[in-house]
């Protein structure tokens, strides 16, 4: 238990700087925004500002995912994890939507010209800060191997790519300058936002589909599937079996693992169970941080017999 408590403390921390890290920057790019009326810089402040309002009450969800399972929570709290995972994703989703939307909108009413040299100076200063807080948060998850972390961790790499890339495109009217480009002048903040948002739209939607698997208790994906039977089989194979059935389920950050043998003899040793199973968990928490594994006899049942 100390452990656990020593864990979630330090899981809780570091998701409290990237909470920080949000605000300064949501604060930052309003001002930017508004002061450029720039729809890109709009885009990264509602973006991360959807960001602030999911990741507050994450923080708080953290002790729950840390309570051990029971009779009435079999799996414990993981899906509670899975749960704001998905409406965190669709959120961003629906708001990337929105302001791509808008931005088409903008374009058919002719566009509008910003001052693209102040928001491209703006975007270095924000792309060095997402590196920074990339790294923080990359050291710091090392050994805990939280999903909570690890999705705030893909969303600061992000927008550290988005960011120098932002001011790269934001550079073009002073790096192309013919009387051909000052037509697409009006639009450049528009097109650099949508290309933004078709970007940044994958990584919501994939956390969904992936969630929304887990939260329907459907098996994870193949390549984890395949890699656990690699990892189990050459270890039970040595003893000789008839079949093995695997029933696999992903909980926000914890795997459980249940493979049902058939013997090639009718003996079941306990002791042999345990040997067998011993091995295949420390075979197994060498690739998975957090797992449950049992291995059972599979009995088929073939009706009641007569005495």
């Amino acid at each position: 238990m100390h452990v656990g408590k020593k864990s979630q403390k330090r899981e809780k921390s570091v998701m409290s700087v990237s909470l920080y890290g949000n605000v300064v920057f949501v604060v930052i790019e309003l001002v930017m925004a508004i002061a450029t009326g720039s729809q890109a810089v709009l885009l990264d402040a509602v973006y991360d500002g959807v960001e602030f309002f999911m990741l507050l009450p994450s923080v708080f969800l953290i002790p729950l995912l840390y309570r051990p399972s029971n009779e009435q929570h079999p799996f414990g709290y993981m899906q509670l994890e899975t749960l704001f995972v998905v409406i965190k994703g669709i959120t961003m989703t629906a708001v990337t939507f929105g302001l791509i939307f808008n931005n088409i909108h903008l374009m058919l009413h002719g566009g509008h010209i910003v001052s693209f040299h102040t928001i491209a100076g703006f975007e270095m200063f924000a792309c060095i800060l997402s590196v920074i807080v990339t790294i923080y948060l990359r050291i710091k998850n090392k050994n805990l191997h939280s999903p909570l972390i690890t999705m705030e961790l893909q969303g600061w790499q992000i927008d550290s790519v988005i960011s120098l890339g932002m001011a790269f495109a934001f550079l073009l009217p002073l790096m192309i300058p013919f009387a051909w480009f000052d037509h697409v002048t009006p639009y450049l903040d528009q097109i650099i936002t949508i290309l933004l948002s078709v970007v940044m739209i994958q990584t919501p939607v994939r956390t969904v589909i992936t969630g929304i698997r887990d939260l329907m208790l459907i098996p994870p994906e193949e390549e984890t599937i395949e890699d656990i039977k690699k990892t189990v089989e050459p270890i039970i194979g040595i003893y000789g079996h008839k079949n093995l059935y695997y029933d696999i389920v992903r909980t926000g950050r914890k795997l459980w693992i249940s493979v049902y043998i058939t013997f090639d003899k009718d003996i079941v040793s306990l002791a042999k169970f345990k040997h067998l199973q011993d091995k295949c968990i420390k075979a197994l928490a060498q690739k998975y941080p957090d797992f449950y594994f049992e291995l059972l006899p599979d009995i088929e049942f073939t009706g009641i017999e007569e005495e």
